[in-house]
């Protein structure tokens, strides 16, 4: 059975090149015996000081329940059932950094979950502890921060113009051997349906992925960044040469969201669809069985202001062919409320027409806490709709925030003595201060400050 394996690094594009297939602008010279040969190590000699490797400590909270027979000897005979047991691990991955001025990194969303501790090994050996910036679990990308000199970064290019066939080179660090380089092809675009809940929209590579590869590097032959390694589908994990990267699009629009806010304020169109079949273009007399049709238009949202209907089928998005209607969700789900897209509909008349609608935003963006601060684990946050600060939706039981006293139904307003409005403005302050913090509480009529450390 096929296993889909989410690993920690970055994803490797295996297979030989023949020396006559490659691209006049791959064909960068070294010399043997007197005659030119072609290479990439010119390029990579730029590129892969830009890529480094993430190790990270954390702790890990496991609940195990206990059975009727036994639970009289854990205390209380009605106190939760479930009982915490903490693990402590360890992890590697891969990082890419995309501005060496400001020293961000960007990797995924799962190398550094739950990590107490992110170190960056960079290729020239130095060792720096690395802060993160934010995460988004949806789209499973990361963004860290270090402070450091003579950093080499890694440009981003534009992944809607990447064609099937297309040259790739991954680099990363699989099984903690080190720096590795490997090359193959670009297989397929617009994958998805690895993760239903996910925002998905990747490209597959023939790569040789294994362990310890996740948010490496996939690079063109020109050296720039088109896509973030992220995962495999082979059985038992194994590398069976398929392998999936996020594009670089997509990582700019989260990590621009991710700097701007600290947290990704998704912006929503409000269809419901499904991806167009045989049967759907049959019954629509449609050229094509690819697209989403659009089941449902959400009233008032940016789909219906715009004028698009129930029965249309959206057939590209900024101008570029998609094939699935999940492929149509991932492509817009990471941009940014606010911003606007172009969308191309085929109208139930047969006639095609352009849309330009601007997106509203995801009312129900909630974060989980534990990305925040280790403390405030078991919350889930939202930024409240009147500006007043940060709601608290739920507190899990015998949870780190449960401890220290948040309650359901609290706002954060402040941190000591900080105005805070919003969870961004919260994990800014929090990555750049340390120490024993006091938050301010709203809780119906009073307040109160809660202590974390």
């Amino acid at each position: 059975m096929k296993k889909l394996s989410v690993l920690a690094t970055s994803i490797l594009l295996s297979g030989s090149i023949a020396v006559a297939s490659l691209p006049v602008h791959a064909n960068l010279p070294f010399s043997v015996s007197g005659q030119q040969m072609p290479s990439l190590a010119p390029m990579l000699e730029k590129v892969t000081p830009g890529v480094v490797l993430i190790s990270v400590t954390g702790t890990h909270v496991e609940k195990s329940k206990v059975p009727e027979a036994f639970k009289f000897f854990f205390g209380n005979p009605n106190q939760n059932e479930n009982q915490s047991r903490k693990r402590e691990f360890r992890g590697l991955g891969s990082g890419v950094i995309i501005d060496a001025e400001q020293g961000y990194i960007v990797t995924n969303s799962h190398v550094i979950n739950e990590a107490d501790e992110i170190q960056i090994t960079l290729k020239d050996g130095r060792q720096i502890t690395a802060k993160k910036i934010g995460s988004d679990a949806s789209s499973d990308i990361a963004l860290l921060q270090i402070e450091a000199k003579d950093l080499v970064e890694v440009n981003l290019a534009d992944s809607d113009n990447i064609r099937v066939g297309d040259f790739a080179v991954a680099i990363g660090s699989p099984f903690g051997l080190g720096q590795t380089v490997t090359s193959g092809i670009i297989s397929a675009l617009g994958r998805s349906g690895l993760n239903a809940q996910n925002y998905e929209d990747f490209i597959q590579t023939d790569a040789a992925i294994n362990s310890g590869n996740s948010g490496g590097a996939l690079i063109n032959l020109q050296g720039k960044l088109v896509g973030i390694n992220t995962a495999i589908l082979g059985p038992n994990g194994g590398n069976v040469g398929i392998g999936f990267a996020i594009p670089s699009n997509m990582v700019d629009n989260i990590v621009k969201q991710l700097i701007e806010f600290g947290e990704v304020r998704r912006g929503v169109l409000g269809v419901l669809g499904r991806s167009v079949n045989g049967e759907i273009a049959e019954a629509l007399e449609l050229e094509s069985s690819q697209g989403g049709f659009i089941e449902q238009v959400e009233a008032d949202s940016a789909a219906d202001e715009a004028g698009i209907e129930s029965g249309d089928v959206i057939t590209k998005v900024n101008g570029k062919m998609v094939k699935t209607f999940a492929a149509i969700r991932g492509k817009i789900g990471s941009i940014g409320a606010g911003k606007s897209v172009e969308l191309t509909v085929i109208k139930k008349d047969g006639s095609e027409k352009t849309y330009n609608v601007t997106l509203k935003k995801q009312e129900t963006a909630k974060v989980e806490a534990a990305s925040i601060h280790k403390m405030l684990d078991g919350a889930e946050l939202e930024n409240s709709a009147n500006g007043q600060g940060i709601d608290i939706k739920s507190v899990a039981e015998e949870s780190p925030a449960a401890f220290i006293g948040l309650q359901k139904g609290d706002i954060i307003s402040g941190i000591n003595r900080t105005r805070i409005k919003s969870i961004g403005e919260l994990r800014s302050y929090l990555n750049d201060n340390k120490g024993v913090f006091a938050i301010n509480i709203i809780r119906g009529n009073s307040t109160l400050f809660l202590m974390i450390r």
